[in-house]
């Protein structure tokens, strides 16, 4: 049996906490790498489970974004999160805690023949995602789309000031889970007269039909990172990592 010495080494973590399970193995890690003996733990997270959940929204219910982080906290001495849902589930951590934004990697994904790219956010708040996006593409305009819900469960998008007729637009967002947003998105732009609609995003959930709803709408491709790894996956946010460490 192989004895394993991490006795006062700086020991760094990788983790993707996709599933339950993906959470338990961390923790383990963790608990592993200190029992080794490490002086010092950093824990990365290039996409963080339940981080979508950063509020109470009903009487009762867990505030899962700070159940998840407090327990990764127990077991390392700094945490790395790339591209949480919003920058406050940083705050829920015990420990000093890094958010990054690794969307500029995207750039490196697209046709480098774009015809005058426009790079629109799913709303305002994301509008720095597609500045990101513009600024490593190294052209184009960005812009965002209007959001107005007309129910509990309906909301209107709709494009904000560029006129997309003529050009190849492409959507990002943070996170892409059913798709829904982004095909209604896809659909808008392609009916105001855009030639293709990219779609990009740093994690890349796409459950259930999401990859045929993006398919009918129109969308021309689907591209992400490696933050969760799929059969989109073309790009990898290991340079920006490496540059916090």
């Amino acid at each position: 049996m192989v004895k394993i010495d991490f006795e006062g080494d700086r020991c760094i973590i990788v983790a993707s906490t996709l599933s339950p399970l993906d959470h338990i193995e961390l923790l383990q890690l963790q608990d592993a790498a200190s029992e080794a003996g490490a002086s010092h733990i950093t824990t990365i997270l290039p996409y963080m489970g339940y981080s979508r959940q950063d509020a109470v929204f009903e009487p009762g219910q867990p505030l899962s974004a700070r159940a998840i982080a407090k327990s990764i906290s127990t077991g390392t001495d700094r945490v790395i999160v790339v591209n949480p849902h919003k920058d406050t589930v940083c705050d829920h951590f015990t420990v000093p805690t890094t958010s990054i934004d690794a969307s500029s990697v995207l750039a490196q994904a697209l046709p480098s023949d774009l015809e005058n790219p426009t790079f629109i956010a799913p709303d305002s708040s994301a509008t720095f995602l597609a500045k990101s996006v513009q600024n490593a593409y190294g052209s184009g305009e960005t812009d965002y789309f209007n959001k107005k819900r007309m129910s509990g469960t309906e909301v209107v998008i709709y494009p904000g000031k560029i006129d997309v007729k003529g050009k190849d637009v492409v959507c990002i967002d943070d996170i892409i889970s059913t798709g829904n947003t982004t095909s209604k998105a896809a659909k808008i732009l392609l009916d105001n007269g855009a030639l293709r609609v990219f779609s990009v995003c740093v994690h890349a959930l796409l459950v259930g039909q999401a990859r045929k709803m993006l398919l009918d709408s129109g969308v021309d491709s689907v591209y992400t990172t490696d933050t969760i790894q799929q059969p989109e996956t073309v790009v990898s946010v290991a340079s920006v990592l490496a540059n916090l460490l």
